[in-house]
Order: C-alpha cells, then sequence, then structure tokens
C-alpha cells in the first residue's frame, strides 16, 4: 500500500466531507478513493470515517489521525524540497479580493508563474468569507481587519488611503478643511458584503484614529458603483489610494483633509492554524509580500 498516497486520500475527504469532491481534488475517480480508504483504514485497524448517503464525518480516531497526517505531510514535501533541489509543485488554490487581484496580483502572476512552473494555480475571487477547510482553499487574500481565529494572517501590506470627492460637489458644498466642517457635508456610504454594515468613516489626528459621521442618502455594493458615485458628485467617500488613482490624475476626484488621513487599510494572507503551511502556500505568500512591497 502508498502509505502517502492514502494519507493525501483521507485528508481530501475530511476535509472536503465528500467523496465526489475530493475525487475532483485529487482527479481521480470516486470508486478509487473508496477502495483506498477502505485498505487504508483496515491496514490501519480503525474507522477513519463514518459515511453515509448524506454526509461524511470522521470518527475521534480520524480527527486525531488527520492532525497527524497534515503535519506529516507538510513535512515531507518539506524535506523532499530540501533534499532532491526541486522547485514545489502541486495545485494551489486561493482566493482573492478582486480589486487587489486587479490592481495587484493579476498584473504580477506572469512572474509567478514563470518561477514556479510546477505550481498549477486556481484563483477565485470574492470579499467573503471563505471557509477553507471544507471548500478546500488553501489560502485567501483579503483587505481589512482580522476577524477570524480559526485562521492565521500574515499581514503583507498597509495600503494608503483617501478621503476624496468630485470637483462639481466641492463647488456645490465647499471643500471641508477640518473634520468639524464635515457635519455640513454628504457621504456615499459603503456597506460591507459580509456583515451588510456600513463602513465609518475615519481619520488620523494626532496619530489617534477618529471616527467621523457624515451624512448620506446613498449606501451602495461594490467598489465600482462607490467610484462612480463620488465621480457624480453625490457625495464624499474614503477608499484606498490606488482604486482612485486615475481618477484624481484625471481631474475627476480631488483629495481633501489631507492633513488627517484616513488610517492605512491592512491586506493580509489567511490559511488555516490547523494546517502546516505547505512550501506552495509559503512561496505564494513570499512572493505576494514582495508585490505589495514594491508597488508601495
Amino acid at each position: 500500500m502508498d502509505q502517502v498516497k492514502a494519507m493525501k486520500v483521507f485528508v481530501r475527504i475530511y476535509e472536503r466531507s465528500s467523496f465526489t469532491l475530493a475525487a475532483a481534488d485529487l482527479n481521480l475517480p470516486r470508486a478509487t478513493l473508496t477502495h483506498t480508504l477502505n485498505q487504508f483504514e483496515a491496514w490501519l485497524g480503525t474507522r477513519l470515517l463514518e459515511r453515509s448517503t448524506r454526509r461524511v464525518r470522521p470518527t475521534l480516531d480520524g480527527e486525531a489521525y488527520y492532525r497527524r497526517c497534515v503535519q506529516l505531510l507538510a513535512e515531507l514535501e518539506e524535506a523532499e524540497l530540501a533534499f532532491r533541489e526541486v522547485a514545489p509543485k502541486g495545485l494551489l488554490r486561493v482566493d482573492l479580493h478582486g480589486t487587489l487581484a486587479k490592481y495587484f496580483v493579476i498584473p504580477a502572476l506572469p512572474q509567478f508563474m514563470a518561477r514556479y512552473p510546477q505550481i498549477q494555480l486556481s484563483l477565485s475571487e470574492s470579499d467573503r468569507f471563505v471557509d477553507l477547510i471544507a471548500e478546500g482553499v488553501d489560502c485567501v487574500l483579503r483587505a481589512g481587519t482580522l476577524g477570524d481565529s480559526a485562521l492565521i494572517g500574515r499581514r503583507v501590506a498597509n495600503l494608503r488611503q483617501v478621503t476624496c470627492a468630485s470637483p462639481d460637489y466641492l463647488r456645490r458644498f465647499g471643500e471641508p478643511e477640518r473634520l468639524a466642517d464635515l457635519s455640513h457635508h454628504r457621504a456615499v456610504n459603503y456597506v460591507s458584503r459580509t456583515t451588510a454594515k456600513l463602513f465609518p468613516f475615519e481619520f488620523m489626528v494626532a496619530g489617534q484614529r477618529q471616527e467621523v459621521a457624515i451624512d448620506g442618502a446613498l449606501s451602495v455594493f461594490g467598489a465600482e458603483v462607490y467610484k462612480a458615485s463620488a465621480v457624480a458628485g453625490l457625495g464624499i467617500i474614503q477608499c484606498p489610494h490606488y482604486g482612485v488613482a486615475q481618477q484624481m490624475a484625471q481631474g475627476l476626484l480631488q483629495e481633501i483633509l489631507v492633513e488627517t488621513p484616513p488610517p492605512p487599510m491592512p491586506v493580509s494572507v489567511l490559511y488555516p492554524h490547523n494546517r502546516h503551511m505547505s512550501p506552495r502556500v509559503r512561496v505564494f505568500v513570499d512572493w505576494l509580500a514582495q508585490v505589495f512591497a514594491q508597488a508601495d
């Protein structure tokens, strides 16, 4: 029996809670996974997964063995890379924040793929919460403050943010010179897709973060609609500088309250805390850090 192959099969079935999804991930027939797992359990002398027509769930032995397997498989891959001097290889699934993918990751991706030709990348785009284990995703790139304790985060950037409005809006309402002036202004509110709450307007004052309430009749989902609303003169917005740099250069938007800018936006890569970081994930995370460092 190929024990390493059997461990990989068991780990993928455990993580996906499905023979069908695991078979698709491993590009193997479902019957092969069933046969491999049955043989593996017989060889170990214990049942790792309880199967029914509706679900797959681990036994107590399966829970314990899974933790050992992910550690062993990661160590085996690292040992192979160290002693055989081979490059990381295999499938790497990454879920990306949409605008970060558009402005930073995709333009630089040819460099990564040329450097690591044996890594097969599968990219998806979303800003939602992703269950990395259940969905078979290795890591996610996200913007904003981290809140999920089940994930480990590595900060790869702190991106400059700006407060801005259109010249037409500023002609009608006047340009605010201090935060107190915002009581006479209008905001375009940005709604979080994950929490359905409005993002607050925040400013750095003497090194401290200060939140300011600004009246606004318009609330939007989505970065492109948010920017377009500001360009149309509907109110003040706050967003990362990279997202509006072109509009500012064209004179469609103007930065305001420069002396009290918004706090920078953290960008992090997240991966499960109970899974060893594989060499594939490690080189991708290191590469992302380089991409954002060069763009900063």
